[in-house]
Formats: structure tokens, sequence, C-alpha cells
């Protein structure tokens, strides 16, 4: 069950002009379920990817970097579910370039203006004929006001679609910024099996795009974990229409940072809605580091504790087995820390001080926190100035069984 999910309302899911798209049944794995989308995109609009670190990396998310660097504008994605096209080998990269092949040719563009993303099963070879079967059925389905198709269309295991959307005021023009996002396992950072697609009427300039991408990624994606395994699928895309009249084309534009802070709002939110609806997940938890002396140090003891069996164990059965936080810090590999300047709180809950226990504190209290659906985690390490803050989940009996269950 998703914790705390929100899923707006299908007249609060605004389309972005320039954006069409069009969801089908192809049939890639299971009968009778979406899962294949094509995204049509207006010509000027401007996009920019980040993709796994993964060394094995799926097929398609070596076509999407390669056409990407082709400076040819995108015109199209392509997505299908049920089939990772991961650890196909070649046979696995002609699929990728037939997808795209087949798409651009209904579409009478370059196939270099065409993104394709799968998600799936890996190891398996991608049935690329009745995903091209499938392609006139997405494309006679383009819609302006299709993202809530497109949100269960991407799907896997997740059992909630994952949606935001918004409308602001910028420089006197009103701007739309609508995304979704899809994932349940396989979510870690670098990046974190996970597919997010933003889009906005505002125009950004392409470089400019691509430096926002980084670094709006690298607050939202890149700070979720559900189970510590970095996806071979992986891939965050933001299109900009340029649709609303709105051009952002430096740094120095006046409307930069409010734009880019809706945005990277919109990421972290379908960021965190990856983490609410993980598999089996019951507990979300915010894991914050305070007083760090780097970032590095502060992410380090964050995604120690977040990805502790022990810990996210222990959250699942309500139990103030606090001293597993104390273990995973202490392994983090801040070799020099010293444990007497570190501080734990459980919510509003100070659990340890001064290298141990915290006198006054009770287990009746960390009980209390502990029971609750959103808990907060603060780490006070005493070295510096610095916070960084990482969202993760717990670890139940169904998160097993989905696992492994999820091929049959």
């Amino acid at each position: 069950m998703a914790v705390n999910l929100h899923i707006p309302a299908d007249d609060a899911v605004f389309p972005v002009a320039g954006i069409e798209i069009g969801v089908t049944e192809a049939g890639i794995r299971k009968a009778d379920r979406r899962d294949l989308t094509v995204f049509r995109l207006a010509p000027g609009t401007a996009v920019a990817g980040v993709f796994t670190r993964n060394r094995f990396r799926a097929a398609p998310v070596t076509v999407c970097e390669q056409h990407l660097a082709s400076g040819q504008p995108i015109r199209a994605l392509v997505i299908n579910t049920g089939n990772a096209n991961a650890g196909t080998g070649e046979p696995g990269m002609h699929a990728a370039r037939q997808t795209c092949d087949a798409l651009a040719a209904l579409m009478q563009i370059d196939p270099r203006q065409v993104l394709p993303f799968s998600t799936g099963v890996i190891l398996e070879p991608l049935p690329v004929e009745r995903l091209v079967a499938g392609l006139p059925g997405a494309i006679g389905n383009l819609s302006p006001g299709n993202w809530v198709g497109a949100a269960h269309g991407i799907m896997t295991t997740d059992t909630l679609p994952k949606i935001h959307s918004q409308r602001l005021s910028l420089g006197g023009r009103q701007i739309t910024i609508t995304g979704i996002s899809k994932g349940a396992g396989m979510i870690r950072p670098n990046m974190a099996t996970m597919l997010g697609y933003l889009g906005t009427d505002a125009g950004i300039a392409e470089p400019l795009l691509r430096q926002m991408a980084v670094e709006i990624a690298d607050v939202s994606f890149n700070r979720i974990t559900v189970d510590g395994d970095t996806s071979t699928n992986d891939s965050f895309i933001i299109m900009a229409t340029g649709q609303s009249g709105l051009l952002v084309d430096s740094v120095t534009h006046p409307q930069y940072q409010a734009l880019k802070s809706a945005l990277a709002a919109a990421a972290a939110d379908l960021a965190q809605k990856i983490v609410r609806d993980a598999e089996g997940a019951t507990k979300f938890m915010t894991i914050r580091v305070e007083q760090a002396g780097s970032v590095e140090e502060a992410l380090k003891v964050a995604y120690s504790v977040a990805h502790s069996p022990l810990v996210k164990t222990a959250f699942f059965a309500s139990d103030p087995n606090l001293g597993r936080i104390l273990a995973a810090i202490g392994y983090a590999g801040v070799d020099d820390l010293d444990v007497t300047g570190v501080r734990l709180w459980l919510g509003d809950v100070l659990v340890a001080t001064q290298g141990g226990r915290n006198p006054d504190y009770q287990e009746a209290d960390g009980q209390r926190v502990m029971k609750q659906a959103e808990i907060l985690v603060r780490i006070a390490l005493g070295r510096g100035s610095v916070t960084e803050t990482v969202y993760t989940c717990d670890f139940s009996h169904e998160y097993v069984s989905i696992n492994a269950d999820y091929r049959s």
C-alpha cells in the first residue's frame, strides 16, 4: 500500500502546449494492459536527459544518449513496459534502433529525432515486432490530455500512477509544468528501475536545459533509495516546448531561478512518489544529515542508514531498535568521525548524544514515532554546516514476495 501518495484529479492534470501523448496495448509482455506510450513534441522543443550510471545500461539508454548528442532536434519519445531490453547485446541495440526507425517513418522525421525507453524484465529479448505493430495505435491515440493514461502506461510493479501538475505565473505569462514517473523497486541514485518525464511550455535554451536537468536530478531522483540497487534503464527527461512565449536563455535571466525551482520541486515530488509507492512500503522515511563537513560525508551517512536492511526492517516492525541506526552511521565511511559529537533524533525525540543513549530517552517515545507512517530521522554530525536529505522506505514481507514472484 502506497504511503500518503497524492494523485491529482484528472482536471488538475494540465496539458502542456506542444506535447501530445498516445498510449496503447501492444502485448509486450502481458495482454490487456497499456504498455506502449508515444510522446510527440512540437518543433522547437528543447530536450535534455540524465541516465543511469549502471555499466550494464540498457540498449535504449545508449541510443538515447547517441541521439541527444547528434544535434538533431528531438521530436518523439517511445516507451515500452514489460521488457527492459537490457543485457541483450547487439540484438538489443538493433531492436532499439528498429523502434526508432519505425516511429520515425510513421511520423516522417529522422530516426535520430526519436528517444526510445524500455522498462521491465532484464536479460530477455525485446519482442520488437509487437512494439512496432503497436505504434500506429499509439499515434492514433495522440492527445495533449493523455498524461494520466501515460502515467498508467509506464507502470510495472507500481501500484499507483505518479503524476505532478501545476500552473504558475512567470514574467507575466502562465507557465504549465506537468510530469509523470514510474518506479517501485531497484531504486537507488545514479540514477534511482525508474523513468521520469517532465514537460513545460516555458522555453529553455538547450545548453541551459542540459545543465538544469543534471542539477534537478541531483536534488530529486538522485536523493531517493528503496533497496540500494541501481537499475539498467533509469532515465529522466525534461522537455521545454516554449509555447508559452517565455524563453529563459541564461542563468542571469530574471525568471531563471523561479523556473528552475519550480521544475526541481516537481521532480522532487515525482521522485518521492516513487518511494511512497515502493514495493511493499508501509513507512516513508526522511533521513536528514546535518552539521556535516561536506556533501560527500553527509550523503555517505544518509545512504548508509537508508540502505541498511536492519534499519529498514526495524521501521517496518515499528521496533525502536535504534542502535541499528548508530551502527549504520559508524560504518558509513567517515573514518575520523568523533562519535561523541553525534546526535540522533527520531522525529522530535532525542535518542542519542555524546556517544551514547540520551539519559532522558524513553522507549515509549521512540515507539510513538515509529508507529507513524511518515518518519523523520535527524542526524547531527557536529563537523560542519552541510545538510543533505535522502528519502527512503521500510522493508516489508511484501517486498520479498513481489521480487521473488516478479517474473511469474
